[in-house]
């Protein structure tokens, strides 16, 4: 448990804020039946979704980024994803009620994902959380992507506040990696896809959750009923 609550909480989206892995997984598998091959079950594609285009297409075709191969795959995938990104995507159950309840204590979220902008501002918009967010970071808004820490600095820039009284929330040890790059506590959420051979124990985190509404435990804040 952190010694106070934070002033911004920020979360990666893939695996940590919103499941994305069934419609991933759908543009994937469109993708292997037009090649003639078998689709694959989400459970084996489910470990990959963190690593985007790049996870997905290792684990369908085993290729590789900087081939040619890789490319041609890679367009194909992402438009399949682009068109359907937000039909079975939902949010984690738990999550909206941890939203709520930063909302109400006056403690600003946002996004910083890998994912570009081109399709994570789609999907927010989808999800109806893209006018609650203080900032959307995306993977192109800055420089360097996670697990540099550029985007988390850019978030914090946006929301106004210091990386030191942010926490970040993510499911992939880079999440974990760009945190300290930018002096921000981290907190792992066990509960997403954990696409990593290292154990997520190791990856150095501050905090551990099994599920989201353990986050407003370790931040010490109160569940709201979202009824009232």
């Amino acid at each position: 448990m952190l010694a106070a609550p934070p002033d911004a909480v920020f979360f990666d989206l893939d695996g940590t804020l919103a499941d994305t892995a069934p419609d991933l997984a759908s543009a994937t598998n469109r993708l292997l039946v037009e090649e003639g091959r078998e689709p694959l079950p989400l459970a084996k594609l489910r470990p990959h979704v963190s690593h985007g285009a790049t996870g997905m297409l290792r684990a369908a075709f085993s290729i590789e980024p900087g081939t040619d191969a890789h490319a041609h795959y890679s367009r194909r995938f992402l438009t399949h994803y682009e068109q359907a990104l937000c039909v079975s995507t939902q949010l984690f159950d738990g999550m909206e009620k941890v939203l709520q309840s930063l909302e109400a204590h006056g403690i600003k979220w946002g996004i910083v994902t890998n994912k570009r902008q081109r399709y994570t501002l789609p999907l927010m918009a989808a999800l109806q959380l893209d006018t609650r967010a203080s900032c959307i970071i995306s993977g192109d808004s800055a420089p360097r992507p996670k697990p540099a820490p550029d985007t988390l600095l850019l978030a914090c820039a946006q929301a106004g506040v210091a990386p030191s009284s942010s926490v970040y929330v993510g499911d992939d040890l880079r999440d974990i990696q760009a945190a300290r790059a930018a002096g921000m506590p981290a907190i792992a959420a066990a509960y997403g896809y954990l696409g990593e051979t290292v154990p997520v124990e190791q990856w150095g985190a501050d905090a551990i959750i099994a599920n989201p509404l353990q986050l407003l435990q370790t931040l010490a804040l109160g569940v709201i009923d979202s009824s009232s």
